[in-house]
């Protein structure tokens, strides 16, 4: 039986089961007019309740796809659904979504409690449906003793849970989210972060998110969607994208520091071995089915990819690296070592106590069963059906 549909004030509501908030996006793509590819035939779906981050590079077509679902955008091709409803035409107030930019975009002359409800307003709320929502949203952000200052007596990351709140008034069905903490310091972002993944937690409200940050993708997403030039490369939770990336980009995106490569001809000698540079191999010990695939590689080149937290000092021997010691970064409770090796310049992660100097020469050891293998020319991930 099909849901019977009505209001309540001004929320829709569904008789036959809670309002859905799903968002469905199915080929959608985005042409400029003057040709300019931004979205290549976008497909997924955000679950009700779900946290989504859509990460990529600047440029790589994120922002343009939110605000497509916002409806700042117009669509070339494809249908987005919200719910059970097409929103291709629908316009972006009908959409029952609140978005929350990068610029927190308030009203310097109004208070925290007025810009909260300032929207509301608008929409020709009551008064006392205002002063709830705007309450509830203070106390839920923390708001509650700054409901009287003006924007700019406040701190950045202050401001921005203001923002946050005049999103959360609404009650939206969807919330959208630009890159809302590009403008904090590195302390800030973590708090408001934190704010952010609470906040969803106790809400349980449909989320998509966008930003150019893979840590901030890794610990607020329930799933990410990776993009580069326009495609997308991967949706896959945060662990699933760090510990088997589809292809080479998604590989050196996730992860930080990101994943080392090193690459050369794949012989069979004593074994697979893939030869970086004269006297500079890589000893391979892959399980059977993924050695039947990487013969078809022998005499050919291959990229292996190892985690810097995967490769580790050893002393001189059979199947260790040589590598130079370029950099050193102690950075508290671990260090980074910056190596050349063979051509390939590589990251290690290790306990910052006993380092090697700058310029000495070590060896690496490293998990043979942790190596992921791509194709150089598709950057495909290699792997057995």
């Amino acid at each position: 039986m099909p849901a019977v549909t009505g209001r309540a004030g001004d929320r829709q509501y569904f008789i036959a089961g809670e309002m859905m908030a799903s968002v469905q996006l199915d080929n959608v793509r985005k042409i400029y007019d003057n040709g300019q590819v931004a979205v290549h035939g976008a497909s997924f779906e955000v679950a009700d309740g779900e946290l989504m981050v859509l990460v990529g590079p600047s440029g790589c077509g994120k922002s343009t796809l939110l605000r497509m679902i916002a409806g700042l955008e117009d669509i070339t091709a494809g249908t987005l659904s919200i719910g059970e409803r097409v929103v291709n035409e629908v316009v972006p107030k009908d959409r029952d979504i609140a978005m929350v930019f990068q610029s927190y975009a308030l009203y310097p002359h109004m208070t925290v409690a007025e810009n909260l409800a300032f929207g509301l307003k608008l929409r020709k709320y009551d008064k006392a449906t205002i002063e709830k929502r705007v309450a509830a949203a203070a106390e839920t952000l923390g708001l509650t003793l700054m409901m009287d200052k003006l924007p700019g007596q406040m701190s950045g990351g202050q401001r921005q849970r203001v923002a946050l709140g005049r999103a959360l008034v609404r009650e939206p069905s969807v919330f959208l989210l630009d890159e809302p903490l590009s403008n904090l310091d590195a302390k800030l972002r973590h708090s408001v972060r934190t704010e952010i993944a609470r906040l969803h937690r106790q809400l349980g409200t449909t989320m998509i998110y966008v930003t150019h940050d893979q840590v901030e993708a890794m610990t607020l997403g329930q799933r990410i969607v990776v993009m580069k030039d326009g495609e997308v490369q991967q949706i896959d939770t945060p662990m699933a994208l760090y510990l088997k990336p589809a292809n080479l980009f998604v590989a050196t995106f996730i992860g930080s520091p990101k994943m080392n490569l090193l690459w050369g001809e794949l012989q069979q000698r004593d074994g697979l071995r893939l030869v970086i540079a004269e006297g500079v191999e890589l000893l391979l010990q892959p399980q059977p089915a993924m050695e039947a695939i990487l013969q078809t590689y022998v005499g050919k080149q291959l990229t292996i990819g190892l985690r810097p937290e995967d490769m580790h000092l050893g002393p001189p021997g059979a199947g260790r690296l040589p590598a130079k010691v370029e950099v050193v970064e102690p950075v508290g409770n671990e260090a980074f070592l910056n190596l050349g090796c063979g051509g390939c310049d590589l990251v290690i992660r290790l306990p910052p106590y006993d380092l090697p100097v700058v310029g000495g020469q070590v060896h690496l050891g490293y998990v043979s069963e942790r190596m992921h293998f791509f194709d150089p020319d598709s950057g495909i991930r290699v792997e057995p059906a």
